[in-house]
Formats: C-alpha cells, sequence, structure tokens
C-alpha cells in the first residue's frame, strides 16, 4: 500500500521532479562515466603490457643516485650479453636492444618537434624483430642502413610525414638526418609515446655512441619459469645487472601509466561528489515545496489513519524511486561520458579502444550509492517535516508547519560552526606548513556549513540591501518580486547555496592563481639580472646548444646551470636526498641571491662553497663555514662548507642547494649532466629586442627549447598557472549547471505553487509583461544572493591560502578584480536564462483557470 501511494503521488508530479532527476543523473554520470573511463585505460593497457613484454629484460644495475636521474650517461651494457644469456638453458632468443628517451626528433621542412606535446614520451631505439613486438611495419619497411629510420604511424600522421619524408633526430652527439623507410603500427594501443627506430649499428652510434645496448630482452622456450631465468642470468652475469621478470615489467608500466590516470580519476571524483552535493540543495528544495503544495492532501492521509511515520517512509520512498531512476539513466549517461573521454585522450595521443568499453560491478555499485544515498538524504528533511503535518491541516489552506524551535537551533547550530570556521581560518592564516594545511581545511569546511545553516537568516538582510533598488527601478514589479524572495527565506538560501558553493571555488581559485602569478612575476623582477633565459626542457641543453647563445652578436656573458642529485649529511647526522643546483660563476650576475650570510662569491667563484635556505640552516642548526658531506651516484662523495645561508620567502630559490659548477666537476671527474637552462646577458648598449631575435634565429634548429627574454618568461609562468585555473573552471561548470537548474527548478515550482495568487494578480491589471519581469527579477536577486556569498567565501578562503603559503614564495596578494566582476555580471546572466520558461509558463496561465485553481 505504501509504494503503491508513493508511486502514484512520484508519477501524479512527476514533471516537477524532472529538474531534480536531471541534477541525479549529471552527477551519477560524472561518476559513472570517471570509473568506466579509468576501468577501460587501465585495462586497455595491462592488455598492452602483458602482449608486450619480454619473460626477462636485462638491464645494468642503477644505484640509488642513478634511479633518481643521476648525471651518469644512458647505462648500457656490453655488446656481448645477448649471445652470453642466449646459450643459458631455456633461453628462446635473447636480443639486445636500444631505446631512450633523450633524442627529440624534428621536421627539417618545418622546423618543428615532432612527437607528443601532452608530456609523453619520444622514445628512440633500434628495430629489432622479437616474439612480442608492440608495432608492426604497415607501409614501406624496417630500417635497412645508416640512413633510414621507422617512425609510429599516429605520430607520422599528426605531423604530416610520410614515406621518403626526412627527419631529424638530435642528441648529444649532434644533429643526424634519415628518410623515413617505414610506418608501424601498434598492434593494440599507443599509450601516447612517439617511436622512432633505426638499425641496431646506427642505433648503437648516434643514440649511445658505443657499441652496446641499454637492455636485452630474453625470451624462454617455456621449459622454465620466468624467476627462474632471473636468477639464473643473475648468476650468470655477476654484479652490476638488474633483472626483471614479464610480471615485474608490467607492474612497473602499469604504476607508471596508472600514475597520470589516478590523478585524472580522483580530481574528476572530487567535482563530481561536489556536483552531487550541489545537487542535493535542488533535490531538498523540489520536495520541501512538494510537502507544501500537498499539506491538505496529506493532512488527509493523516485523517483517515495515516501515520507519521507511514507519511515518512512515503515521501522518502519517493525520494527512493527518484534516486534509483536518476542513478539508472546516469549510468547510461556515464557510458556516453566515457566514450567522449576516449576520443578526447585519442586527440591527445593516447588511443584506447573504445569498442570495449570496461564496466565492473563497481560501477554500478558505486554509481547507485552516489544516486540513491544523496537522494535519501536530501529527502529526509522534506519527509521530516511531511510527517509533521497533522490532520486539521487539510481542513486549512496550503501551509507550511512553522517550525520557531527548528530556526532557533538553525540559528545556534550556524552561528557556532561559521565562528569555529572563522576562527579556524585565523589561526590557519598566522601558520605554515601542515599546520595552517590542516586549519585551512578545517575553516573552508566549517564556514561553508554555516553559511549554508544561516543562508535563510541572511536572506532578509542582504535581499533588503540587493533588492531595495527594484521598487525604484520597476515599480510595482520590483516590489512584488523583492517580497516573493523574501516569502520563504529557506527555500531562498537553500536554492541560493548551490550557486554559492561553486562561485566560492572559483573566487578563491583564482585569488591562489592570481597571488602565484603576482609573486613569481615580482620575484622575477627582484632577483633576476639575466636577460635572457634558455630553458632545455626534458632533454636539457647540449655544449653546441650553449656555444650558440654564446656566439649570438650582442650576448656579453653565457651562464649554464645544472641540476645533479646528490645526498646531503649534515652535522647533526640527518641525511637529505635533493638536487644540487651547479652553475658557473657568472651566476652571480644573472641572479642576486637574497642573503641572510656569507656570499654567493663563495658559493660560486670559490671552490667547495654550497648555499643552504635559512629553513634548512634553522632546521639543522647550520652557519657560514659548517660542513656538509655531499654524496654522488657510484659512490662519490666531497665535503663542502656553507658558503651561504639564504632567506626564505622567494620561489626561484626555496628548498635549493647552490654551488658551482667546478666544484661539482670535481667529485664527478668530469662527468656531468646536460645543462637544464642557459641564461644570458646583453652586450651593454645592445638593443636587447634585437638581440632576442638574434638569439632566437641562433637556436632555431633546436625546436625544443624554449628562449625568452624576462618579459616572456613571465607570460609563460602566467600561461601555465592559467591552464591549472581553466581546468578547474571546466569541471567547477558542472556544478553551477547544477546550480542553474536549481534556480530554474525552484521558480518553476514557485510558479505553480502561486498559480491563484498569479490569477488574481493578473486579475486586478498585472499584464504579461509586468509578470515575466517578476519572476525574472526574483531569478537574478536569487542568483546575485548566491554570487555575494560565494565571492565572500571565495575571498577568505584564497586570502588565507595565500598566507599559508606566503613560506612557499606566495608574497603578494592579489584580488582578481576582473574574476570577481565577471563572477557578479555572470550571475545576472545565469538569473535572467534560469527564468526563461518559468516566466513565460507564468505569463502564459489562463487566468480564470489560475483564479480556481486549489
Amino acid at each position: 500500500m505504501l509504494l503503491k501511494t508513493s508511486l502514484r503521488s512520484f508519477f501524479a508530479h512527476k514533471w516537477r521532479l524532472v529538474l531534480s532527476l536531471l541534477a541525479v543523473v549529471l552527477s551519477v554520470a560524472f561518476v559513472a562515466g570517471t570509473l568506466v573511463f579509468y576501468n577501460t585505460a587501465t585495462s586497455t593497457f595491462d592488455k598492452l603490457f602483458a602482449a608486450t613484454a619480454s619473460d626477462l629484460s636485462v638491464a645494468k644495475a642503477k644505484d640509488e643516485m642513478a634511479r633518481r636521474g643521476g648525471p651518469a650517461a644512458i647505462p648500457t651494457i656490453p655488446a656481448g650479453t645477448p649471445a652470453k644469456l642466449a646459450a643459458e638453458p631455456g633461453v628462446k632468443a635473447a636480443l639486445g636492444q636500444v631505446m631512450v628517451s633523450t633524442a627529440v626528433l624534428v621536421d627539417p621542412a618545418t622546423n618543428k618537434l615532432v612527437g607528443p606535446t601532452t608530456g609523453a614520451p619520444t622514445l628512440t631505439g633500434n628495430w629489432t624483430d622479437t616474439p612480442r613486438n608492440s608495432v608492426d611495419v604497415t607501409s614501406g619497411h624496417v630500417p635497412q642502413g645508416a640512413d633510414q629510420i621507422v617512425l609510429d604511424a599516429d605520430t607520422a600522421k599528426k605531423s604530416g610525414l610520410g614515406l621518403g619524408a626526412r627527419l631529424r633526430v638530435i642528441t648529444d652527439s649532434g644533429d643526424h638526418d634519415f628518410t623515413i623507410s617505414g610506418i608501424a603500427t601498434f598492434r593494440t594501443t599507443n599509450p601516447g609515446a612517439a617511436l622512432a627506430f633505426l638499425d641496431t649499428p646506427t642505433a648503437q652510434q648516434v643514440l649511445l655512441g658505443t657499441e652496446a645496448y641499454t637492455s636485452v630482452e630474453v625470451f624462454g622456450d617455456g621449459s622454465r619459469s620466468d624467476e627462474q631465468l632471473k636468477a639464473a642470468a643473475l648468476a650468470d652475469l655477476g654484479s652490476g645487472f638488474q633483472a626483471k621478470t614479464a610480471a615485474e615489467q608490467q607492474q612497473e608500466n602499469a604504476d607508471d601509466v596508472g600514475s597520470f590516470l589516478d590523478f585524472m580519476k580522483y580530481a574528476m571524483l572530487g567535482f563530481a561528489v561536489l556536483a552531487a552535493g550541489v545537487g542535493g540543495f535542488l533535490i531538498v528544495n523540489t520536495f520541501s515545496m512538494l510537502v507544501t503544495q500537498r499539506t491538505r492532501e496529506i493532512g488527509l492521509l493523516r485523517a483517515i489513519g495515516g501515520s507519521r511515520s507511514q507519511v515518512n517512509r512515503s515521501v522518502l520512498t519517493e525520494g527512493l524511486i527518484l534516486g534509483v531512476l536518476g542513478s539508472t539513466l546516469g549510468i547510461g549517461a556515464g557510458l556516453g561520458l566515457a566514450l567522449g573521454l576516449i576520443q578526447l585522450m585519442k586527440a591527445a595521443g593516447m588511443n584506447l579502444d573504445a569498442t570495449s568499453l570496461d564496466v565492473t560491478w563497481t560501477v554500478p555499485a558505486v554509481s547507485y550509492a552516489v544516486g540513491v544515498l544523496v537522494t535519501l538524504f536530501a529527502a529526509f528533511v522534506p519527509a521530516r517535516r511531511a510527517s509533521r503535518i497533522t490532520p486539521m491541516a487539510a481542513l486549512l489552506d496550503h501551509a507550511a508547519p512553522p517550525e520557531p524551535r527548528a530556526n532557533r537551533i538553525r540559528v545556534a547550530v550556524g552561528a557556532l560552526v561559521t565562528v569555529l570556521g572563522a576562527a579556524a581560518l585565523v589561526l590557519a592564516g598566522t601558520s605554515t606548513g601542515s599546520t595552517g594545511g590542516m586549519l585551512i581545511g578545517l575553516g573552508v569546511l566549517a564556514t561553508l556549513v554555516g553559511a549554508v545553516v544561516l543562508g535563510p537568516l541572511l536572506v532578509s538582510g542582504l535581499l533588503r540591501l540587493l533588492g531595495g533598488a527594484l521598487p525604484a527601478l520597476f515599480g510595482p514589479a520590483g516590489r512584488l518580486a523583492q517580497r516573493n524572495v523574501m516569502r520563504n527565506p529557506r527555500r531562498t538560501g537553500s536554492t541560493a547555496a548551490a550557486l554559492m558553493i561553486g562561485l566560492a571555488v572559483v573566487i578563491g581559485a583564482s585569488v591562489v592563481t592570481s597571488s602565484m602569478v603576482t609573486s613569481a612575476t615580482a620575484q622575477i623582477d627582484k632577483s633576476v639580472g639575466a636577460d635572457y633565459i634558455v630553458a632545455g626542457g626534458r632533454t636539457g641543453l647540449t655544449p653546441a646548444m650553449a656555444d650558440a647563445v654564446g656566439h649570438t652578436a650582442g650576448i656579453d656573458h653565457v651562464t649554464r646551470q645544472k641540476s645533479v642529485p646528490a645526498d646531503l649529511t649534515t652535522p647533526d647526522g640527518t641525511r637529505t636526498e635533493t638536487e644540487l643546483v651547479a652553475a658557473d660563476p657568472s651566476f652571480t650576475r644573472d641572479f642576486r641571491l637574497p642573503l641572510a650570510a656569507g656570499t654567493a662569491e663563495g658559493v660560486f667563484a670559490e671552490p667547495g662553497g654550497l648555499s643552504v635556505d635559512q629553513k634548512f640552516a634553522d632546521a639543522h642548526h647550520l652557519k657560514v663555514g659548517d660542513p656538509i658531506t655531499v654524496g654522488y651516484d657510484k659512490g662519490r662523495t666531497q665535503t663542502l662548507k656553507v658558503a651561504a645561508v639564504l632567506k626564505t620567502g622567494n620561489q626561484l630559490f626555496d628548498g635549493n642547494f647552490f654551488t658551482g659548477i667546478p666544484t661539482v666537476s670535481a667529485a664527478l671527474g668530469g662527468e656531468l649532466p646536460a645543462d637544464s637552462a642557459v641564461f644570458a646577458g646583453a652586450s651593454a648598449g645592445a638593443d636587447k629586442a634585437e638581440v632576442l631575435a638574434a638569439l632566437q634565429k641562433s637556436l632555431e634548429g633546436y625546436p625544443q627549447l624554449t628562449v625568452k627574454d624576462q618579459a616572456g618568461y613571465k607570460e609563460m609562468i602566467k600561461s601555465q598557472v592559467d591552464q591549472l585555473l581553466y581546468m578547474v573552471y571546466g569541471l567547477l561548470g558542472l556544478t553551477i549547471v547544477v546550480a542553474v537548474l536549481g534556480v530554474v527548478n525552484t521558480l518553476a515550482l514557485s510558479v505553480i505553487e502561486r498559480t491563484r495568487e498569479i490569477g488574481l494578480l493578473r486579475a486586478i491589471g498585472l499584464s504579461r509583461r509586468q509578470l515575466r519581469r517578476v519572476v525574472r527579477l526574483e531569478s537574478v536577486v536569487i542568483a546575485l544572493f548566491g554570487a555575494v556569498l560565494g565571492t565572500a567565501l571565495g575571498l577568505s578562503w584564497g586570502v588565507t591560502a595565500r598566507s599559508v603559503l606566503a613560506d612557499q614564495g606566495l608574497t603578494a596578494l592579489t584580488i582578481p578584480t576582473g574574476t570577481v566582476a565577471v563572477v557578479l555580471a555572470g550571475s545576472v546572466l545565469i538569473g535572467l536564462i534560469a527564468a526563461l520558461v518559468p516566466a513565460f509558463r507564468a505569463a502564459r496561465m489562463n487566468v480564470l483557470a489560475a483564479i480556481a485553481s486549489d
């Protein structure tokens, strides 16, 4: 009986539940789509790694420093290793492989990079026919001479290259031009990398500079297990080698890909949860208004014997039906979203198979859990309110039972939570590190909850301010809109709260990123004296590139900078893993170090000097002259003295340990890594713009390099920060869409609720145009109310976050007034758009039918 009543009630008001249903669908679709995409991507890569991994991969053993990217050359194993392993019992084939990620591919016709631009590697190696090739040559032939190269099909298509086209390979040994002799197609999927293959002698000469291999891939004949092959190989080869079975290779590759996919997964699920929370406000409003409109109906149910618990369960059952239906539709929409994400990854170079979506049991389980639980939780308060309706309500006009005690509790709880949240934010602003992060997290959560709880109580005051101009500007229509919005503060507050949450995050993120850009720009102006910055990215700069900078007309001096992994052991016995920043003595001409003690010359010009920042010095009780033992790869060590202590609060220097290149070279015997960056200064009197143009021309043969003057470098930093912010804006768009649906839903149900009132207003002379204006103004005022609260919260969050991150270099506070203005103006636009359909429906009502409605 309860289920039958709930079903009849649900379908009787189905059109009033459409937007709430859509909110559930959107939230669940984001969850389901993310999970399906993640499962599909991981299973696709698992199949790829399983199909291509050798039974055993043998390479040179890396010590701890080398695993962190030490300065040693590409690790190689002797050319005779494959033959030695092939002679082992149980080995079917042992093939020497050359594969490096340090080579750069360039189209000489256009002088543009050939390869992925999304962070995936460009791998160049030798062509070998193995039992488990990842690619097949589907056009042309394998490389058969010193001037031929094979390119993968995806990279060739994107770069517009084909058979017979020229391709340049840039390595530490110089530039090498080849002709494309073949196009290789992946057997399963392209993980996003670019692949290029040379014949083995050419690959060894061009990529390694010696007759050796980077690894040996071993394939067994089935008579011995992979673990047995591994043990035998290591016993035969002795120390200095490492071996990985097929399972270990697959796990390592899966971990590498999984780190990227996990980031995507949890970021998208985080915003899906935020959207679900915003949708909860919409559902609360919908059921609250439906309960109010059905007061007489519920009263009659109570009068004929329905208990409070039955009424409560009836409303919750309607919520359950809404959650189940919305979740079911959301799972279907999620599959479409997963397909869209797969296509997006294809555009980025990661080819996933859209025909085999991996829908595990966790997808529907999590999706239904999110959709149903959110809906039931949102419907709980309206259901509880419905259960309090007495049988006498059947004899009265529609009215929700007053809850003065609930309002008093709301005021007390909301005020307490808000004060605690504000106190946490204030304390966070004076704290740093993990303590500040924890306090700001608590403060954000508490102030958000407080704003939601106190929202209805703020409606009267803020809406008198926001809506005070409406009667003066729009006459009777403005006065009606103001009073309608203030008629039900709880409804207005919860409707605006949905919009408030999304806009608060937008404003908070904008404050942090704007401050980040301003701080970085100010620090560059204060600390950087170099006129030009040349960055080498992933591959670094070769000596030829640095020489090209130095030989450019108008360049006065060049400063090379290298990153060298090292371990520091302080006198108190603490060991710290880090990277030394080694630079030429002219570094002091290009950068102004924020010295707290010591001299910059003692770091770069004098041998054996090292700088530490103030935070590190305080933690280990260091002063100028104290010794620090530095460990490098291959067990090499040296003792350096603290020559300078640097003040903290500058992103360019904080956490870095500086020393001179001659100092590091003495410890490593000249075995130094490539330059990570090169800085240059213009000659006195030279036109800096002309020198920049000449410098770019000198390096035009190396398109992988970034060549900027100070202004261009600042703009590059801003664009990188903006990319992160745009991603946040895009994901938050979902929550704002749900919030707009909430405004539409509230207005639509409000119009239905006020049908008789609207009919009477029309009867006494209110025109259709004026009625549409009333609804539009209501919508705009609600949206502005949410935007004002969201802006206030976002600014408090952003300002506090900037204070917490001050010791990380965010020394300047910047309020993005343009973003705030856009948010407030956009809220007006949101209000106007949300009111289109409700205003049209209200104006189209038949006057007599509206007056006669119950």
